[in-house]
């Protein structure tokens, strides 16, 4: 019996791993209705990790059985290989993820905040906190000023730069240090229009993009291919929504990888 026990350990192990990460990819969807990508992806990995755990046998003595056939074997060698690939994709964008969020910027540099959702008048969590990275700043860079880059979504009642605008004058920041671009719908766009303000209003060229800390990396691609001198002032992504965010964000890294 205790050596049976001790056979299943790596089973148990697994299992509770994949329901821990069902619930944590889960969580998004149950307290802001959040489904992306991300957490489906999340989701159908941790579904499989349970299956395995349950099956573990049985899936053994299928491939057992697979593996005595050449086709079997170079099917089975495919997804090994295929599956080690990802693996190492994931571990090479997530080193390009944490070294980008780590990238600081000089002082007295231009802040660009991306926008991101509005619910209501007010920011989500997501967009305050990339306001609280940006304030932080601005406080600490009283010669620096800020563009908030970011439009008016269909189910918006303000543009994400008018709410932006709100949170910060609200918090003290002086409004002569703010600037409104409310065109944009894509990060592309945002850093885009947020360089022709800079070049029309004389700014400090160098930029400071206040984003989430996942999402540095992609932005600063982005600034490069605009020729934009860069850097992150990133804002911490609550633990709840991170695992979501972040596996969405694999997937933005290898399209502007690819494209």
């Amino acid at each position: 019996m205790r050596k049976s026990f001790y056979r299943n350990i790596p089973s148990i192990i697994i299992f509770l791993l994949g329901i821990s990460g069902a619930v944590w990819f889960l969580l998004p969807f149950i307290l802001h209705g959040i489904l992306n990508i991300g957490n489906a992806t999340g989701l159908a990995v941790c579904s499989a990790a349970v299956i395995y755990s349950l099956f573990t046998k049985k899936i053994h003595l299928f491939l057992k059985k697979l593996r005595k056939h050449t086709a079997g074997r170079l099917v089975t060698d495919a997804a090994a290989v295929g599956a080690a690939a990802i693996l190492l994709l994931v571990i090479a964008e997530t080193g390009c993820m944490i070294k980008a969020a780590c990238n600081t910027p000089a002082p007295g540099s231009t802040v660009v905040v991306l926008g991101c959702k509005v619910r209501g008048s007010k920011p989500s969590l997501i967009l305050r906190r990339r306001l609280d990275a940006a304030y932080d700043y601005l406080m600490e860079n009283p010669d620096s000023v800020c563009i908030l880059s970011g439009g008016q979504g269909p189910d918006e009642i303000i543009s994400e730069a008018e709410c932006m605008y709100r949170y910060l004058t609200e918090k003290g920041i002086d409004p002569d240090r703010l600037y409104q671009e409310e065109r944009s719908t894509s990060t592309r766009e945002n850093l885009q229009f947020s360089r022709e303000i800079i070049d029309e209003n004389h700014l400090e060229p160098h930029i400071a993009i206040a984003t989430s800390d996942f999402h540095e990396y992609r932005a600063g691609r982005i600034a490069e291919s605009l020729e934009l001198d860069y850097a992150a002032v990133p804002g911490r992504t609550p633990a709840y929504l991170f695992a979501s965010y972040y596996v969405r964000e694999l997937y933005g890294i290898l399209y502007e990888w690819i494209f």
